[in-house]
């Protein structure tokens, strides 16, 4: 065995693979822990709109749930404008004063309603925050009724300490909260497709690029870079089709929400993953076996910047402005338009084909520009024997 052992490591497949573990530990390690860290402290970065419906009566509440929400506040917003722009992501939650709740404060034995609503399809992180948020916001409000209606109480009739405890007890809970969500998301398993899809899509990937770029050398001397070039992209393009036709309708199969179609679906896999593919293609192109460890690089950057897990405006500036640039983060857009619901897929369905258009530009570039070894003349026939 131990000579077994010594001629494997003198193999450089065998001492490759050992490198390409070590790099994994190494680059999602660094990346990951610090594109986390802080995330808790930019809550800031979170927008909430509050809509003030009861005007004047309830600006006092509306002014201090705008002072003590621990997020970015908006308060001049109409009641669609505020869903409008919830439903295009430009906001997170819509929390709603509708008419006539200081009125129901006021009135004995009425129960004011407080109105949240949030978009699910978000990275599931915004979901549990804005719902956690919306407890909160109800808890405080009703205690500030119930001390206010004591007050009231006391005031008006000098009552004694026991009929004030007594209407401190009748005045609890005076404010309930209703919230209400767009694009609703059917079960866990729905809410983690644009993480799955991602990360099954991009080391697909990777892994066909690396056989494939391993093929075109052993071609190399048989046929012209432009040849082998133009079979790459038909390769890449074909295998795009079958195999995100596979993976949507294995999605669909197993319960998945397409709200869209799915066709779209289909097709938007298609565009995302034949671009993940000539993007992971470029670096093998370039780099030779050594573009694997820019593609480990470049599959975590994109795991934490893409918004899949956690919401890009959470992140440091750093990796939510990478972001922009990997098409990961416009595959996350556009697969929870089409999957759960609302716009945006064409403005990203344009973004990824914009990368994919310089992937191949580049990775043309590059092959015209490399060295290879001139196609082999075809062998010439063997004489006849006379």
């Amino acid at each position: 065995m131990l000579q077994a052992l010594r001629t494997l490591f003198k193999k450089p497949p065998v001492i490759i693979g050992i490198v390409t573990a070590l790099m994994f530990q190494v680059i999602f390690s660094v990346i990951w822990m610090t594109a986390y860290s802080g995330v808790n402290d930019r809550t800031k970065e979170l927008t909430v709109a509050i809509v003030n419906e009861d005007g004047e009566l309830s600006k006092g509440i509306a002014d201090r749930l705008a002072e003590t929400l621990p997020f970015h506040t908006v308060a001049n917003l109409s009641a669609s404008e505020a869903l409008d722009q919830l439903n295009h992501h430009q906001v997170h939650m819509v929390l709603d004063i509708p008419a006539g709740f200081n009125e129901s404060l006021q009135t004995a034995g009425a129960t004011a309603e407080i109105k949240y609503t949030i978009n699910e399809a978000n990275p599931v992180t915004i979901k549990s925050m804005m719902q956690g948020v919306s407890q909160s916001v109800t808890n405080t409000i009703n205690k500030q009724a119930s001390a206010q209606g004591v007050q009231t109480v006391l005031t008006a009739s000098g009552a004694s300490a026991d009929q004030a405890a007594q209407a401190a007890k009748n005045l609890t809970n005076r404010v309930e909260g209703k919230t209400t969500s767009i694009n609703p998301v059917n079960g866990m398993n729905n809410q983690m497709v644009p993480m799955m899809m991602v990360l099954a899509s991009y080391v697909g990937a990777m892994i066909m690029g690396m056989n494939l770029q391993v093929a075109m050398g052993m071609l190399s001397s048989m046929y012209s870079r432009m040849t082998l070039f133009g079979a790459r992209v038909v390769i890449n393009v074909g295998s795009a089709l079958v195999v995100s036709l596979l993976g949507s309708s294995l999605i669909v199969a197993l319960g998945g929400q397409i709200a869209q179609g799915f066709v779209a679906f289909w097709l938007f896999q298609a565009l995302f993953l034949c671009t993940f593919m000539f993007f992971s293609q470029f670096f093998l192109i370039c780099f030779g076996p050594a573009g694997s460890v820019f593609n480990i690089i470049s599959l975590s950057l994109q795991l934490v910047s893409s918004g899949a897990m956690v919401p890009r405006e959470l992140l440091n500036s750093f990796y939510s402005g990478i972001g922009h640039y990997l098409p990961a983060t416009y595959a996350v857009q556009g697969i929870l338009s089409v999957q759960l619901g609302g716009p945006g897929v064409q403005s990203a369905a344009g973004s990824i084909v914009v990368v994919l258009l310089i992937a191949v530009a580049l990775s043309l570039v590059v092959t015209l520009l490399k060295k290879g070894r001139k196609p082999a003349g075809m062998p010439s026939p063997a004489p006849a024997n006379s």
